[in-house]
């Protein structure tokens, strides 16, 4: 049997920086979240001077792109397309930003982004996503 793949801290530092580059890029101010695939905190970055509300926000998003295994995205979307059953859906976050950390085709952890608006959040985050 196939041994899974797994997230490791070094891994989810080389996300976090590849995000944080991105965001110091274009001067946006964020909350970085990775998160294992059970959804636990495996690594928190706040720029200085982030809103400290973009932190629970950040876990938030991480952990529901690996509870629903596909990015915040999808339920934004669903929303503002009507599907409001989605905002009565326990842990689900109609925002973009975060989104799963996947590897040989599984779910291995999320990554979340808050701080700037939701499409900027899906930009850090889709960095991150690439250095995966």
């Amino acid at each position: 049997m196939a041994a899974k793949p797994i997230l490791t801290l070094d891994d989810a530092k080389r996300i976090a920086a590849a995000a944080e580059a991105e965001a110091v890029k274009n001067g946006w101010k964020v909350v970085i979240a990775v998160v294992d695939d059970g959804g636990h905190l495996l690594y928190l970055q706040r720029g200085h001077d982030t809103q400290f509300g973009s932190v629970e926000t950040a876990i938030a998003k991480a952990h529901a792109a690996v509870a629903f295994q596909r990015p915040t995205k999808t339920s934004e979307d669903a929303v503002l397309s009507g599907r409001l059953i989605h905002l009565a859906l326990p842990g689900v976050i109609p925002a973009e930003g975060g989104v799963p950390l996947i590897q040989d085709g599984v779910v291995i952890g999320g990554l979340g982004i808050s701080g700037v608006r939701s499409v900027q959040d899906g930009q850090i985050a889709q960095a991150g996503v690439d250095a995966l």
